[in-house]
């Protein structure tokens, strides 16, 4: 019986030794969320906000976070962080959207013109001139970049003297034919001349011109107006171009 009962002390004494001794779980350390893009912001401001119709109006933005941006209506692709003037002839809200990482933002400036006389004005017919003969004087086509649909600073002031016959002549309506040189796939160059008609367009709209006045049309590299194999004679093909509608 003495050996029975130092054989059971020393089993109890083994599992309470044996019980003391926990393992103890390491949870494993949990990665970071993943870094969230932050949201793009953008302001906007007109200098001045009210003008004469005619006038010269600079538009001026600031953004962060942002890659991409665009004014509307007629300004197009800019810098995400800039300025540039612009003509309105009728009471104008620019809207520039920015896109970047994070998402997208807008913001608007508004123009005011007033009653006062425009800067310019438009052609005047002496009564020798017939109307066609007009329109080939005073209505200029707009010329691009390679392989940009982005209008330049000498396309505006082109489409801006477009716009002034246009308002002198409200009966005359017009197709805009989007042209490109001969680099590139048809196919591309179609949707490119569609992009550079259509850009026209979007100024002139912006200049008071009625859309219903517009037709818009691509001719891609299908009609070029030079065909030697020289910068100068490709950019001559860049272009959106004016044909009074019948």
């Amino acid at each position: 019986m003495r050996n029975y009962g130092m054989l059971a002390a020393f089993v109890t004494i083994a599992l309470v030794a044996g019980g003391c001794k926990k393992t103890v779980a390491v949870g494993k350390s949990q990665p970071p969320p993943p870094a969230t893009a932050p949201q793009p912001t953008v302001s906007m401001s007109a200098s001045p906000s009210t003008a004469n119709p005619g006038d010269t109006v600079k538009l001026s933005w600031q953004s962060t976070d942002a890659t991409d941006a665009d004014i509307e209506p007629g300004v197009g692709k800019v810098a995400v962080t800039g300025s540039t003037p612009v003509n309105p002839t009728t009471s104008t809200t620019y809207t520039i959207t920015v896109t970047g990482v994070g998402g997208t933002a807008t913001a608007s400036a508004r123009v005011t013109l007033g009653a006062g006389a425009p800067a310019t004005t438009g052609p005047v017919n002496n009564g020798n001139q017939s109307m066609s003969e007009l329109f080939e004087q005073n209505v200029k086509d707009a010329f691009f970049d390679f392989n940009k649909a982005d209008l330049r600073p000498d396309a505006r002031d082109a489409l801006s003297k477009t716009a002034e016959f246009l308002r002198s002549y409200p009966q005359v309506r017009v197709t805009i034919e989007g042209h490109c040189d001969d680099r590139g796939s048809t196919e591309y160059n179609i949707g490119l001349g569609e992009r550079r008609a259509q850009a026209a367009k979007n100024y002139l709209i912006s200049l008071g011109i009625s859309p219903d006045r517009m037709d818009t049309v691509s001719w891609g590299k299908e009609r070029p107006f030079c065909t030697e194999q020289t910068e100068s004679c490709w950019q001559e093909n860049r272009r959106a171009h004016f044909v009074a509608a019948k």
